[in-house]
């Protein structure tokens, strides 16, 4: 399958799969906007090519946020793909802050690809918490999430320094 449509069926799936979620911002937009930023600051602000990384970033919470299974992944979009979602997928079976406490933990040991999407997802979050933040969560809440997203960044920093750049400025937002 070429490139574009690997990437077209990443987004149709990952559409289907969130299709009834929305993200915790005021506006409660639709959580298909969240993977799909993922992709855009991939392949827009950083140049990232690999579209395995690209299908990745764009399925990577659907294993944890749906019914999908990490082999289901892997029929429909092979090895790499699944096993990058596996590597950035959170045990939700675990307390949140075990979770969290994993995340860095486990930040420098990934996969270069799951560094990158990594890195994605931490620089929209970032953003996110800035421009629209979830509307239960206090200036402490967010000034404690960016302290965290870079204790998991620092430990992925040096697979792209130029995504790095770009966490660094979101960073710099910090309410």
């Amino acid at each position: 399958m070429d490139p574009v449509a690997r990437l077209i069926k990443a987004v149709d799936f990952a559409a289907l799969k969130h299709r009834r979620q929305r993200r915790k911002d005021a506006e409660a937009s639709p959580y298909i906007n969240h993977p799909l930023a993922l992709a855009r600051v991939l392949k827009l602000e950083a140049g990232v090519e690999d579209v395995d990384v690209l299908a990745a970033a764009i399925l990577h919470d659907t294993v944890e946020d749906t019914q999908t299974t990490v082999e289901e992944l892997e029929r429909e979009f092979g090895k790499a793909v699944a096993g990058i979602v596996a590597e950035v997928t959170d045990d939700k079976s675990l307390p949140k802050p075990e979770r969290k406490r994993l995340q860095v933990e486990h930040a420098p040991h990934l996969s270069p690809g799951a560094k990158l999407v990594k890195l994605a997802d931490k620089i929209c979050n970032l953003r996110d918490v800035v421009d629209s933040p979830p509307a239960h969560w206090p200036l402490e809440r967010r000034r404690a999430y960016f302290e965290w997203a870079r204790a998991v960044i620092d430990g992925l920093r040096g697979v792209h320094p130029g995504l790095e750049r770009i966490f660094d400025e979101a960073y710099r937002l910090k309410p």
